[in-house]
């Protein structure tokens, strides 16, 4: 702790509150733009549609500019595993592996070695870009980035006096969650819990099947869910994705293969998810035990680079399905059982996760809005103890402090960032007037 509190001396807390565009920051478009070159092209429209629904949706999908924005701001040089797209939306509930609910990150797309203020500036940013979308006016979008920062303050000095073990084997569970908030806020989170609890297999199988001939089937629900016989290069996607499976299997420890083993591939389909993976290549995997009441659900999604990778130290990987495997289990600490990767013969990197399972997240609803201070709190508190899983929570805790000084500096960068977003979200807006980029027409 005394080696973080030196720590202020080679860059002061406050400056953590720079935020400046500069001449040389580039064109976001364009970045978005590059990242659409290695993404499915009839799905790119959609990618556009989707973030021009608002400015928290463009921030969403809009995590490759704001890596590079960040890559201008002050660092201490203190690594973490960085989630990489910490925005708010990528937290929430989801089952563990003894089948009761924690909360953490559920997003590690592009996860990878970072520093530590990356991930704690877009979650504020966050915070300030969705209150303000639901309606929440200048001092409720304050507290909630203030509640963000100041809670991963507080559990990072909890986590640096517990042992390492005691750090590593620390849940936030459901109960914990609800005790930590004050009564208005604890009602939407009961409302999440509940809904969690509900996206099992057989809830899927139920809302996602249907029988023919005895046998379950995905449903088409375009353009989110759509059932394709053959990839655009003429091959069929049952035996790609077939072959994708027998890949995935190899990286399952030992101990769980068999139990793979005992399910059959009964049904694929096309899935869309999100708003920043939209064009990657994803697939729903329905697989059958026993008997079709017995279903698993998998999900298989390209792993591109991380968004942080041009601005990160960290080695290179081989597999990108791997780096998010890995960095899932480093972070998330008790994950999917089910959680694998794979690279296919064509050299397409991807990893496997069950599709929703027991996964639950905020609603953005404005009737909500004054609880979002509250859920930020756990946000941060995840988003700390991610940190202290893969850093040093000592060191960091040492330089974060007692007082607010690191409060105010990080929610006035999110207040200036969100400007930043808003700005960003005009221009993406522009490029679709001129006709610069293609947008598909949503419902």
């Amino acid at each position: 702790m005394a080696a973080g509190k030196a720590l202020r001396a080679k860059l002061p807390r406050e400056r953590h509150a720079e935020y400046t565009p500069g001449r040389g920051r580039q064109d976001p478009v364009a970045i978005l733009e590059k990242q659409a070159e290695g993404r499915v092209p009839s799905l790119v429209p959609l990618r556009y549609a989707r973030m021009l629904a608002s400015p928290f949706a463009f921030l969403r999908g809009a995590a490759a500019v704001m890596a590079a924005d960040l890559s201008r701001t002050p660092a201490t040089g203190l690594t973490v595993q960085a989630c990489g797209d910490a925005h708010l939306a990528n937290f929430g509930f989801f089952g563990s592996a003894e089948r009761r609910l924690d909360f953490g990150v559920n997003d590690f797309d592009e996860t990878l070695p970072g520093p530590w203020e990356w991930d704690l500036k877009r979650l504020a940013a966050s915070a300030v870009v969705s209150v303000r979308l639901m309606g929440g006016d200048k001092a409720l979008c304050e507290k909630a980035a203030r509640a963000a920062v100041a809670t991963y303050r507080g559990r990072m000095r909890e986590y640096a006096r517990m042992g390492h073990l005691a750090v590593w084997y620390s849940r936030i569970e459901e109960d914990a969650v609800l005790r930590a908030l004050p009564p208005e806020a604890r009602k939407v989170a009961e409302q999440i819990t509940a809904k969690a609890r509900r996206q099992g297999n057989l809830k899927l199988l139920g809302r996602m099947t249907a029988l023919v001939d005895g046998r379950p089937r995905l449903g088409e629900h375009p353009p989110d869910v759509v059932r394709e016989t053959h990839l655009p290069d003429g091959r069929p996607v049952a035996e790609v994705v077939g072959n994708a499976l027998a890949l995935y299997r190899d990286s399952l420890p030992a101990e769980r293969r068999p139990l793979l083993s005992r399910y059959r591939v009964a049904d694929v389909a096309r899935k869309i998810v999100g708003v920043g993976s939209v064009g990657t290549r994803c697939w729903v995997v329905l697989l059958t035990g026993n008997d079709p009441d017995d279903p698993l659900f998998l999900q298989y999604k390209e792993a591109q680079p991380s968004v942080l990778s041009p601005w990160s130290k960290a080695a290179a990987w081989g597999s990108q399905g791997e780096r998010v495997v890995v960095g899932q289990r480093l972070i998330q600490g008790a994950p999917d059982i089910f959680l694998g990767w794979g690279r296919t013969v064509d050299g397409a990197h991807f990893y496997m996760r069950q599709l929703r399972d027991m996964k639950g997240g905020v609603a953005f609803d404005p009737k909500n809005v004054k609880a979002f201070p509250a859920y930020l709190g756990i946000c941060g508190w995840a988003l700390a103890l991610a940190h202290a899983r893969s850093g040093d929570p000592a060191v960091l805790a040492g330089y974060v402090g007692k007082s607010e000084v690191l409060d105010d500096a990080v929610t006035r960068f999110a207040f200036a960032y969100a400007e930043q977003t808003e700005r960003d979200f005009a221009a993406l807006a522009r490029a679709a007037k001129s006709k610069r980029i293609e947008v598909a027409e949503t419902a």
